[in-house]
């Protein structure tokens, strides 16, 4: 059983981390684990990581009890010549979000989720996407916490949360 955690701000030191990450985000499904080279090196999955961290990127990342991180949560705003699956418009960032699977259903998704969208509220920022495959169980923690689907694709949502 997993102890406890805390989060702490996502640094340029976390790129690696978050690249492990977003592997963790698209190989959600059972038995569906693509290679960490095949996800890192795909273009609809490394416009997330590429560059960590530039000026508007911001992000939170949970570590264990012995400093070890299980779970990052970080938004990253992309250009409309080179948008995100979740892209909604210029000037709303696109949330990304993976935990380890030991960690989760234990609290450290919504935790970094809500701390996330509390930082871009603060930063001044109005909304903030995700995208989410169907079936993903992900999808019941985005809506319990404010997001709702804004457009449908090919076995994915696009949800978006107002932050003021």
């Amino acid at each position: 059983m997993p102890s406890s955690f805390v989060l702490r701000p996502a640094t340029q030191a976390d790129g690696a981390f978050l690249g492990d990450m977003v592997v963790e985000a698209a190989n959600w499904r059972q038995g569906g684990a693509r290679p960490k080279h095949q996800v890192l090196t795909s273009p609809e999955h490394s416009r997330y990581i590429a560059g960590w961290m530039r000026p508007s990127d911001a992000g939170f990342i949970a570590v264990d009890g012995h400093g070890e991180p299980v779970g990052a949560a970080w938004r990253r705003m992309l250009p409309r010549t080179d948008p995100g699956f979740g892209y909604v418009g210029t000037g709303v960032p696109e949330l990304i979000i993976g935990v380890r699977p030991i960690w989760r259903a234990h609290g450290v998704g919504r935790t970094l989720l809500q701390r996330l969208c509390d930082d871009a509220r603060a930063h001044g920022l109005a909304r903030i996407s995700l995208s989410v495959e169907r079936g993903n169980f992900a999808a019941s923690l985005y809506r319990s916490e404010g997001f709702a689907v804004t457009q449908s694709g090919f076995g994915r949502d696009t949800m978006v949360k107002r932050l003021r």
